[in-house]
């Protein structure tokens, strides 16, 4: 089973991802994620052997209680893109109040499923943020620029009050998700 680790938005906001990511439809080249389904990744485990959901979901539940977070609220605002604007490869919204809460789950996540559950470590800096399209040609790449240079939205704030463990399976509409375990903050 392919997993991740995530803190999911409510449905209320799915219509404010929506109109968000409408703003960038004239773009050619993205591959827009189902607002539905938005969510901030705290770490993307891979194909897991279904037998270990329980003892990952335990270590879900330790990571937890190692990062010390309580519930917060988490503001949604602001654009950006990976790798950077010259190359863009993932167009993303932002997390600004809330965001260190994120990175310190984040990184409460990464130190136990590395240390003791044999995941390997990321290869870059965490940034919070929901992932609102993928880039599959550079057809659009200057209005994307555009828009990311003069947009600062603010689509709303999501209590986050649980940190989930995330199936994830590949159709051919896209991917599907759901939750194996929550863990209460």
């Amino acid at each position: 089973m392919r997993l991740f680790v995530s803190v999911d938005l409510p449905d209320d906001l799915a219509d404010d991802v929506a109109a968000l990511q409408e703003e960038f439809a004239a773009a050619g080249g993205l591959d827009f994620v189902d607002p539905a389904q938005a969510h901030v990744t705290l770490k993307f485990l891979g194909d897991v052997d279904g037998d270990r959901v329980d003892e990952l979901a335990d270590g879900l539940d330790a990571a937890v209680a190692d990062s010390g977070v309580a519930p917060f609220d988490a503001e949604l605002a602001g654009l950006g893109v990976f790798p950077d604007l010259e190359y863009v490869s993932v167009l993303w919204l932002g997390v600004g109040a809330g965001s260190a809460e994120l990175s310190r789950l984040h990184d409460a996540v990464e130190s136990r499923f590395v240390t003791e559950h044999g995941f390997d470590p990321e290869d870059h800096e965490f940034t919070p943020h929901v992932t609102l399209a993928r880039m599959k040609h550079a057809g659009g790449k200057e209005l994307v620029q555009e828009l990311v240079r003069e947009r600062h939205p603010e689509v709303g704030t999501v209590r986050v009050s649980a940190v989930r463990l995330t199936e994830s399976t590949l159709t051919a509409d896209g991917p599907e998700y759901e939750t194996v375990r929550a863990v209460d903050l």
